[in-house]
This record gives structure tokens, C-alpha cells and sequence, in this order.
């Protein structure tokens, strides 16, 4: 299922740098600050070792006021409504709730507005209304409501719910702005320098940069308002001592391994991330904007959830992956010796091929598959093969157009290296060239690596585009279900064997 780079292309773009009451910093032209992120040395280094401990940061939350403003809306509805039974007045804010967790109106934002919530809000507090309506007529007809009073409690649900919020975003922009959160700000270049000046000079999202984090910056620089902090010992000891709150990427962190290693840092210190964007190009990334759209003086931005959300149907996913890996495994063990004993005589010792690839979060893992082909381990890491190649045998060739090299990827599954489904991986080598062409290319890496995936289900496997298969696989990603990855196994099988089901 491996594929070659035959028509790859397109150029990343770059956008402008922002200004602000902070002058942009250019990385060459930053200062590290020693003293703002190490340790005191003699007697006092115990406790400083002690004191950057791993601790987690305090954070304002903003969904617990919501839902209160949210729950008083829908219990001084329910009042007014004579037909509305007692029970209502427990059920209604619960509901309520359930549907405004469901269309986003709890996540964390830099920028909240009642007034651009009004048509979510709306539009959930009809559905609580009318459910209300419908289960009061299905129990007791004659206290069934009528469509003046339906309306009634929709408009006055909606009233009273924007001002709830609105009161709780300005109590909270205030206190934001008497008592702002320190925060690094993640990337390279002029674009990082930007969101720390936008940040700097808008203190209404309640956010300080303490730092610029760029792992791939000069470990030395002199001069610039923020110290440059270039390895991931500066980062940990900056996150801890200015007890920072928030990391803002400037790039998705899937763009390269370096930026991808700073989200468990981040994580293991209680930090919420954010994706701003000064390039204007977070809408090829393949990550969802949430709606309404939040913004930084401008800039895109969303909450970043690096790891998957649904934390029981992804335990699900991993569960039901190692169940039929190792089912398969069982069940086509006797397969599998008739390869490996092909491949023994016809093309000598070395059955198993390994092979660096990139999976989740830009973590490499060595791949398992039936070598098709010889090549040295230079070339097995930078060179393109596919059926047909004039250096694989007929033996290989047959493997590889019927797929059966990717058997021993079972082994891989059943490790946690990769799952049935998902974007296929790629070797260090072209992922580094193709994230630079191709935008969305690396956000691929949200999601664990598969054996199959949507991409290949729909043909883009071979001379096919990269840039297909990219936007497939974040859309894979964007829509994930189990029903879905059900679905892609079932037409992952029926194409096997010659038969088509549904369509794509």
C-alpha cells in the first residue's frame, strides 16, 4: 500500500508578520535568557530541583459559570410555563446542557461573544422546547403547551441565556485582564513573533507571553524583547517556573518530530494548547475550526486537542484492533508461511523486511513487512518502489499487487504501532519532503498510522497524488467513527476479493 510521489504538488505559503505594542522578534535576533529559565547552583539547587517538579498549572475555567447562566435561563423559563410539570424544572437544565456540550458552547476561547452564539443557542433551545412540549402532550394531553406558549419559552430561553453569558464573558475578560495567564508561544520565525506582540499588546485575552519556544532556532541569539528558548530543557524549566497556563502554536504540531515532542511536555505540565494562525493557512490542515470561528486580533485560532477526543470509542478502537489483528494473525498464519517460504526460495534469506516509519504525533516505529525486493538500507529509506519495479522478483511483484507483503503488519498493530485503520506511514525521509509541499500533509499524524485507510479504499494508492491521499486522510480524521473504520475494514475486504461494496 506504499505509494509513489508522481504527481506531489503545490508550494506552502507564507503570510505576513502582525505588529503590536511588542515588536515582532525574528528567532536569529531573540535573547536566551539563562537567568529567566535555569536553576540557582550551591546550596540552594535542592531546592530548586525540587521546586521544577512537574506541578499542575491552576486555569479559570469557563465552563462551570456557563452552564450555571445556562441552568438559571432554563429554570426561570420553566417557571413561567404553567403547563410545564415540576420534573421539567430537574430535566430541563440537564438536557440543556447535553445539547450546548454537543454543539461546542463549553470549549475554552480567547474571544467568546454571546451574540455570535445567538444562532447555536437558538437553535438548541428549540430542541429543548419542543421535546418538552412533545413529552408533556405524550404524559398528560390536556397540559399539552400551545404554539404561543412554545414560542414564548424559546425567545425568553434565548434572552435569557445571552445575558447570562454575556455577563459571565465580561466578568471574565476583567478578571483576564487584572490577572492574565503567562504563555509560550510555539513556532518559528516572524509568524510566532506576531501572535506574542498580538498577545502582548490585547490584554483582553487574558494571555502574557513569558517566551518564544523554537526548538529548531540557533541554541545561541543576542538581543529582542522575549528570551528564545531553543531546547527542551529551557522550555520544561520556563513552563515551570513562570508557571505557565497556555502554549500557542503558531503551526499545527505535527509539522515536524522536533515541534510534535513539545505537546506531552505541555500536557504533562497541565497546559492547554492553542493553534493560532499567522499564515492563514489552518483551514488545509485538516484540523475542524470550531463554530463560531474564535479569533486572536485577527488570527484564526482554535483549542488544540492533540490527543483524539472520545477517550472510550478510542479505547474501543485500540480494543477492537488487537482482537481482529490477532484473529487475522491466527487466521492467516497459514498464508503468511506460504510467503515467507516463497520469498526464502526464491529471493534467499532476509524474509522479513524492516523499515523506519512515522506514526502517531511524528513518533518513529519500525515497520514489519515480506521484502519484495533488494535494495541497501540507503536506498530503502529515500527511493520509491511499486509493482512492477524492475528490481523485485516475480515473487515480490505478486506480493505486492496483492498486498499480502503488508501481513506482518498485523504483528504491528497487536504492538500499538499502528491501527487497522488509518493514514498509511510514510519513512522520515519523504515526510519531511512532502509536509514542506504538500499543506495538510502533516496533520495526518493526529491519528494512529493503519495498515488501510480511506485513501486506499478510494484508489490513491500507488502512482496516485499525495496531495489526494493527504486531504482523504484528514478528512478520515475530521469524521472518524468506529462505524467508519468498520466500514473501510469491510471495503478493505471486499476489494481483496474481487467486490465492491457501497460507494466512496
Amino acid at each position: 500500500m506504499d505509494s509513489a510521489p508522481a504527481r506531489h504538488t503545490g508550494q506552502n505559503g507564507t503570510g505576513p508578520a502582525g505588529g503590536g505594542a511588542l515588536a515582532p522578534v525574528h528567532p536569529a535576533a531573540a535573547r536566551r535568557s539563562a537567568t529567566a529559565i535555569h536553576p540557582p547552583r550551591g546550596p540552594r539547587a535542592d531546592q530548586a530541583r525540587f521546586a521544577l517538579r512537574p506541578r499542575r498549572v491552576h486555569r479559570r475555567g469557563r465552563a462551570l459559570p456557563l452552564f450555571t447562566a445556562d441552568a438559571l435561563a432554563a429554570v426561570v423559563t420553566a417557571t413561567t410555563l404553567p403547563a410545564v410539570a415540576p420534573p421539567v424544572l430537574s430535566v430541563a437544565p440537564v438536557l440543556l446542557a447535553a445539547l450546548h456540550a454537543q454543539a461546542g458552547l463549553y470549549r475554552p476561547r480567547l474571544a467568546p461573544s454571546a451574540l455570535l452564539e445567538l444562532p447555536v443557542l437558538a437553535g438548541r433551545s428549540a430542541v429543548l422546547w419542543c421535546s418538552v412540549a412533545a413529552v408533556t402532550a405524550a404524559a398528560d394531553p390536556a397540559r399539552a403547551m400551545g404554539w404561543s406558549a412554545l414560542l414564548t419559552a424559546v425567545c425568553l430561553q434565548v434572552v435569557l441565556a445571552c445575558a447570562g453569558r454575556g455577563l459571565v464573558n465580561e466578568l471574565q475578560r476583567r478578571a483576564a485582564v487584572r490577572r492574565p495567564a503567562s504563555a509560550l508561544v510555539v513556532g518559528p520565525g516572524a509568524g510566532a513573533s506576531a501572535v506574542a506582540a498580538a498577545l502582548h499588546g490585547r490584554p483582553e485575552f487574558g494571555l502574557r507571553p513569558v517566551g518564544l519556544a523554537d526548538t529548531a532556532a540557533p541554541a545561541e541569539g543576542a538581543g529582542g524583547a522575549l528570551p528564545l528558548l531553543a531546547t527542551h530543557e529551557d522550555i520544561r524549566r520556563a513552563v515551570i517556573q513562570n508557571s505557565v497556563g497556555h502554549a500557542v502554536f503558531t503551526r499545527p504540531p505535527e509539522a515536524d518530530e522536533r515541534t510534535a515532542s513539545l505537546v506531552r511536555l505541555f500536557h504533562d505540565h497541565g497546559c492547554r494548547l492553542w493553534l493560532a494562525d499567522p499564515a492563514g493557512t489552518a483551514k488545509v490542515t485538516g484540523m475542524r475550526l470550531p463554530h463560531p470561528a474564535d479569533q486572536l486580533w485577527g488570527y484564526s485560532v482554535q483549542p488544540l486537542l492533540p490527543r483524539p477526543t472520545r477517550p472510550l470509542e478510542r479505547w474501543a478502537k485500540r480494543g477492537i484492533d488487537t482482537v481482529l489483528a490477532l484473529i487475522a494473525l491466527v487466521a492467516a498464519a497459514p498464508v503468511m508461511g506460504a510467503c515467507a517460504l516463497a520469498v526464502r526460495v526464491w529471493d534467499g534469506p532476509g524474509v522479513i523486511f524492516r523499515q523506519e516509519r512515522v506514526g502517531l504525533y511524528g513518533r518513529p516505529f519500525t515497520l514489519l513487512k515480506f521484502r519484495t525486493l533488494r535494495a541497501d538500507a540507503h536506498e530503502a529509506a529515500t527511493r520509491w518502489t511499486v509493482a512492477g519495479d524492475r528490481g523485485m522478483s516475480p515473487v515480490g511483484s505478486f506480493l505486492r499487487k496483492s498486498s499480502l507483503d503488508e501481513l506482518p503488519q498485523l504483528w504491528n498493530v497487536v504492538r500499538g504501532d499502528m491501527a487497522l485503520v488509518g493514514p498509511r506511514p510514510e519513512r522520515p525521509f519523504f515526510v519531511a519532503k512532502f509536509s514542506t509541499v504538500h499543506p495538510g500533509y502533516e496533520a495526518r499524524h493526529r491519528m494512529p498510522v493503519g495498515i488501510t485507510g480511506l485513501a486506499q479504499i478510494n484508489g490513491l494508492r500507488g502512482d496516485t497524488s499525495i496531495e489526494d491521499r493527504a486531504r482523504f486522510d484528514n478528512h478520515y480524521i475530521d469524521t472518524w467513527s468506529l462505524w467508519q473504520d468498520l466500514w473501510i475494514l469491510a471495503r478493505t475486504a471486499a476489494s481483496f476479493f474481487r467486490f465492491r461494496l457501497g460507494g466512496s
